[in-house]
């Protein structure tokens, strides 16, 4: 196995192991190339994308699927609130090729917050929770807010303004032309968690690498969760942690919804937001490597 950025070898090394490279010039984003012996090789770089304005904004791409093949990274991106990003966050954008934003967020967080996109990207609303009184209300107890964050990922699967969004969103990854494509929410937790866990399950991705790219939320917004908790009187904290979390169960209970609506994942993709056998072959054809 040879590693190499910027052309050139800074590494050699078998099947597996870990290697450490130092001396390199700041990027944006380092991108290394792992070429194997035999075989295709494979370019990664880091996932979490460091910008001044978001704390979860990364990449959807970098894991491997059941099959053996690895979803590409540079392609599709997460993220939680654009309206923060500095000059210096959206130059760093446009360098990195985000060319289509889709905006997650309800109308009120839209005129509250309005997004800031890189100069040349095409914004695209696709409000999940459009109209409906799901999230309206804020629970009393901390049962009150597991229970709404449960019924809120079922609803991302089967409410129509959920799979109205998702379908755009999902149109516009199947579209080559508009990639880079950057899908994102206020947190960049639950309807951007569920769009990426659609994405990567369609692609083949094992369950339990899903869930732990959606688990990954609460290790970046770690520092930004506490901040809010931090300022507010305990038994409100209580109640309002379940809401900033991402739990197992949420996640879980978008499945749920998927088997018990839809009968199977690939029904909710071609029931739920019209991806047909050939669709979802093309988006493999665009989206995986190796």
């Amino acid at each position: 196995m040879t590693i190499r950025t910027e052309g050139r070898t800074v590494a050699r090394g078998g099947a597996t192991g870990t290697v450490t490279v130092k001396g390199l010039r700041p990027v944006d984003r380092r991108w290394f190339d792992l070429v194997p012996d035999r075989g295709t090789s494979l370019r990664l770089a880091d996932r979490l994308i460091k910008l001044q304005g978001a704390v979860n904004f990364r990449d959807a791409g970098g894991y491997r699927t059941v099959d053996g093949h690895w979803v590409k990274m540079g392609e599709i991106y997460r993220s939680d609130a654009l309206d923060r990003l500095t000059a210096d966050d959206l130059a760093k954008l446009k360098r990195l090729g985000i060319r289509t934003v889709f905006d997650l967020r309800m109308q009120s967080e839209r005129d509250k917050d309005p997004d800031r996109v890189p100069a040349g990207a095409t914004y695209v609303v696709a409000d999940v929770l459009a109209g409906t009184p799901t999230f309206s209300a804020m629970p009393k107890t901390p049962a009150e807010a597991e229970a709404m964050m449960v019924e809120g990922n079922r609803f991302m699967v089967s409410g129509s303004t959920a799979r109205a969004a998702y379908t755009t969103v999902f149109e516009g990854i199947a579209d080559e032309r508009r990639h880079g494509v950057l899908f994102h929410c206020t947190a960049g937790k639950d309807r951007t968690g569920w769009n990426n866990a659609a994405l990567l399950t369609a692609l083949g991705v094992p369950e339990e690498t899903v869930m732990a790219d959606y688990l990954a939320s609460n290790t970046y917004r770690a520092a930004a969760n506490e901040a809010i908790l931090s300022h507010l009187p305990p038994q409100q904290a209580a109640v309002y942690k379940p809401l900033l979390d991402v739990r197992p169960e949420y996640l879980n209970a978008s499945f749920a919804e998927v088997n018990e609506e839809y009968g199977s994942f690939r029904s909710y993709l071609k029931q739920g937001l019209g991806i047909d056998a050939r669709e979802l072959k093309e988006l493999e054809r665009e989206l995986l490597v190796g």
